[in-house]
């Protein structure tokens, strides 16, 4: 922790918000009772789960996805504008610290899937992996949950479609190289910034953006599908790099593309807003505005097939710069769907149509 200012380097919230699920509150009232009271420990502790399930129906039509599985729940990486924060008072925790310091790990997940793939009823479609947190997180490297799920869909010939930001996913080039042989797997890799003095703060524990690209080339040399996600643009901190962004993700391989305005919903307002004023005092007022303007006035919108994007002067301009280098590095000039007719189960029963 930086004394100086109180700053908790290498996270991204710098305290707990209140859960709005619980009804109680603990607070620091009066500092004679300093020694009654416990500050937030910012090491990251893993917590195993037995889980009831691990593919999950997504309801929302504006997420491109119909089903996800998440090995973990929290996230290390600690992204400031992470949109999973708000789930993890589900929990019963809090979507600050908590959220990138208590990380849930899901060591069922492999026999859940297996078992999903299983019934009968499932028609195979892809599963995003992951629709929430990083599944190559750091705590990645030391329980290979997400491997061992590779591994189940490999075998079944279930299509999964991957979103990550670590070059933890190169551990797996082998694997993935199998499924992408079969059309069964595409990643997004997520590149928000090119400069490191803003990554640091904003995605404290995640790679360099020239590790990101040389995933995004490792892979599609593999011949594995790959896509750059740009998520979220943020005025006033990192849209003017969407050019460069694409341009470098096209050259290295990158063949579609997608991209979120940023949205503080809920306990993220909070969280944002503070490191915002904490990390770019100089701005702060101006990027705020900016973010306003393109919801409506507020800083979220809830509404299906805006919220993404966002609406207004601001937002539409990121959206009409997407669209033309979209055009002119030639992502998503194709459509390749994933290859759902392969699907096995062990013992010989394909897919039931």
């Amino acid at each position: 922790m930086d004394e100086e200012n109180n700053y908790i380097n290498g996270r991204g919230a710098q305290f707990n918000p209140r859960n709005r699920f619980l009804k109680n509150e603990r607070i620091k009232d009066q500092i004679e009772s300093i020694d009654d009271w416990t500050e937030p420990n910012p090491k990251t502790i893993y917590i195993e789960d037995h889980a009831k399930g691990i593919v999950n129906k997504v309801e929302s039509p504006d997420v491109g996805m119909m089903y996800s599985m998440n090995p973990y729940q929290g996230c290390e990486h600690g992204c400031i504008y992470c949109y999973a924060r708000n789930s993890f008072e589900y929990w019963g925790w809090s979507a600050g610290i908590d959220f990138e310091t208590k990380i849930i790990v899901k060591t069922n997940a492999p026999d859940l899937l297996r078992k999903f793939l299983m019934h009968p009823k499932w028609e195979s479609v892809p599963i995003s992996l992951s629709g929430n947190t990083d599944c190559y997180q750091p705590a990645e490297k030391k329980f290979r949950i997400t491997r061992q799920l590779l591994e189940v869909c490999n075998e079944f010939n279930q299509p999964v479609g991957i979103i990550t930001k670590n070059a933890g996913i190169l551990r797996d080039k082998d694997l993935l190289q199998k499924m992408a042989d079969k059309r069964l797997v595409s990643v997004l890799v997520s590149i928000t910034s090119f400069e490191e003095d803003l990554r640091r703060v904003m995605e404290p524990r995640t790679t360099t953006a020239k590790q990101r690209l040389r995933v995004i080339s490792e892979l599609s040399q593999a011949g594995v599908r790959m896509g750059v996600m740009l998520g979220p643009m943020i005025p006033g901190l990192n849209e003017h790099e969407m050019q460069r962004i694409m341009k470098a993700a096209s050259e290295n391989g990158a063949i579609f593309s997608a991209y979120t305005f940023i949205r503080l919903n809920g306990a993220i307002k909070l969280i944002f807003h503070d490191w915002l004023y904490k990390n770019f005092p100089d701005r702060a007022d101006k990027v705020w505005h900016l973010i306003e303007t393109g919801h409506g006035g507020k800083v979220n919108y809830s509404r299906y097939g805006i919220r993404m994007h966002g609406e207004g002067p601001i937002a539409d301009l990121v959206r009409q710069q997407y669209k033309k280098y979209n055009k002119i590095y030639g992502l998503n000039d194709e459509r390749l769907e994933l290859d759902s007719s392969r699907f096995q189960r062990p013992g010989g029963q394909g897919k039931l149509f």
